[in-house]
């Protein structure tokens, strides 16, 4: 996904010492809005905390919100490649396995970037991020159809409209608790009970792989 010039970075780092100074300067924008908020934060705040010069980040980033839409950017791909990573780990495996598997996945990556994921739910409605969203969410549904349509014990008559309810429920659900800072015993019932509601609805969504009757999968 390619931003609008407005908020497209100056350059990538591509030696491991450029990478782990963006990592630094990502880290420390996170802290910022943590502390001081989306309006509080400013570059020269980001640098100081990150321990580098502001010349430096404007190798980089021209401006806050190229900065603040790379660290969104970053977060987002992160919660990708978690999906890829179950995907692959779930290929052709059965489907309730493949429910429990994505409901996991999704979740920790979201968890993994906690506190500072709620912040980054500030950023991404005050920034041009719609193409971006939208990016990523035809890329969550072309993850989780791609694996469904694996599954060796089950089918779906429509994959695209049950891929795209059952991201819209990760989504919601998960979202819906961590941005009103959810207590560690409300995440423990999260992490219990998220995969179990993938399970319930691509079990009853589904039909036996090689059934000609219209009957669900579970019974």
């Amino acid at each position: 996904m390619t931003p609008s010039d407005g908020l497209r970075p100056r350059k990538t780092p591509r030696q491991a010492r450029s990478a782990a100074t963006v990592a630094a300067i990502f880290e420390a924008t996170i802290q910022v809005l943590l502390t001081e908020g989306y309006a509080g934060l400013t570059t020269t705040q980001v640098a100081q905390r990150a321990g580098v010069s502001v010349g430096t980040m404007y190798q980089y980033f021209p401006h806050r919100q190229a900065l603040l839409y790379a660290v969104l950017e970053a977060y987002l791909e992160d919660v990708i490649q978690s999906l890829e990573d179950a995907a692959a780990r779930l290929f052709h495996a059965p489907l309730a396995e493949m429910a429990d598997g994505l409901g996991r996945a999704y979740l920790d990556a979201k968890l993994r970037g906690m506190p500072g994921s709620r912040a980054l739910y500030v950023v991404a409605a005050e920034l041009e991020t719609a193409p971006l969203v939208h990016d990523i969410t035809q890329r969550t549904d072309r993850i989780i159809a791609g694996l469904l349509g694996q599954a060796f014990d089950a089918r779906f008559d429509d994959l695209h409209r049950v891929s795209y309810a059952l991201r819209t429920m990760l989504n919601g659900t998960v979202r819906a608790v961590l941005e009103n800072a959810a207590s560690p015993e409300n995440i423990d019932v999260l992490r219990t009970e998220l995969p179990t509601m993938c399970r319930s609805y691509l079990l009853a969504a589904a039909k036996p792989r090689n059934a000609t009757s219209s009957s669900p999968l579970c019974r």
